[in-house]
């Protein structure tokens, strides 16, 4: 019945399939970042302000 319904519009297919695919994927990756909590992301947050190797600054913490 929607075959119908849209056979007299010219729509375009492929826009509206990206579209749909493009928000999928993002809503994806929100779900992922919010799931994963803050904690998870405070070694990789220290990165930058640390020298040397990560291990032997944990054991020094």
């Amino acid at each position: 019945m929607a075959k119908y319904l849209l056979a007299g519009e010219d729509i375009n297919w492929l826009a509206i399939m990206a579209l749909l695919t493009f928000f999928i994927v993002f809503s994806l990756s929100i779900f992922m970042v919010i799931k994963r909590g803050r904690n998870s992301y405070n070694d990789i947050a220290r990165l930058p302000l640390e020298d040397g190797n990560g291990e032997n600054l944990k054991s020094k913490e």
